[in-house]
């Protein structure tokens, strides 16, 4: 089994890593395809940067960067693991990454790192759940 981790630094979503692992862990076959998407240049960025190809160094850079965490918690459990960092709308490339990794099922966390998308009780996770061929877990947030 291959499963699906969308990771954007939230804790919610290391809280969905840290789900997946506990079930790999109990018994489930399965490695992880780790994946961050980060969204298109704004107008502003692209009138700042001049070249195209510093904003896409910059945005490959930024999506590493935020799977680090992530990594460090697949590599504390064993779990073999591939990662991938996209650009554009966050669910459907998820749901694209989905495909082309051929996963058979997506862990994610209820809300992001956006405070739009939070607001809205996690949109792309909504969305994604709609629009995904595989299973989807949400990892919802403790209640307070």
């Amino acid at each position: 089994m291959k499963i699906l981790l969308p990771v954007d630094g939230s804790e919610l979503s290391l809280e969905a890593v840290r789900f997946a692992i506990r079930m790999i862990l109990a018994g489930l076959r399965a490695d992880a395809v780790l994946a961050n998407v980060q969204e298109p240049a704004n107008l502003y960025e692209l009138l700042v940067a001049h070249d195209p190809e510093v904003i896409n160094k910059v945005s490959e850079e930024a999506g590493r960067h935020t799977l680090l965490s992530a990594q460090a918690l697949l590599d504390a459990a064993g779990v073999v693991y591939e990662c991938e960092v996209a650009k554009g709308d966050p669910a459907h490339t998820i749901v694209d990454i989905a495909e082309r990794f051929a996963c058979d099922l997506i862990v994610m966390g209820a809300r992001g790192n956006s405070a739009l998308r939070s607001a809205m009780l996690g949109s792309v996770s909504n969305e994604v759940l709609h629009a995904s061929p595989v299973p989807v877990l949400i990892a919802k947030p403790d209640e307070v």
